[in-house]
């Protein structure tokens, strides 16, 4: 593999956190994968993701308006950093080379 170690769940949050660009909070990045995947998410499974992205240099974070719907809270948005774009790219390019090496009859029963 290459010099990222990038999970699947990880990965999937980066390129959502990357959909969503300055709407990439805690519940629309929930929304959006599992109305695009069609699988359920946790909010503590996806705020450990999201740490740990953000520990790698992956994401970064800052904090929006409180707002009164939210009860006076803040949401924190995330965004995607050059070298979460450039992990991200690397792994994309890794995964097509896979796919462009299978033989034809690989899908075949």
């Amino acid at each position: 593999m290459g010099k990222y170690n990038l999970g699947e769940f990880e990965e999937i949050v980066l390129l959502t956190v990357a959909i969503l660009k300055d709407e990439a909070y805690g519940i629309a990045i929930i929304d959006e994968m599992e109305n695009r995947l069609k699988r359920s998410v946790s909010i503590g499974a996806l705020q450990t993701v999201l740490r740990r992205l953000e520990k790698k240099g992956f994401l970064s974070s800052e904090f929006g308006e409180a707002t009164k719907v939210r009860g006076g809270k803040r949401k924190r948005f995330f965004s995607i950093t050059a070298y979460g774009k450039k992990v991200l790219t690397e792994t994309k390019e890794q995964r097509m080379e896979l796919w462009n090496a299978l033989p034809e009859f690989s899908f075949s029963a």
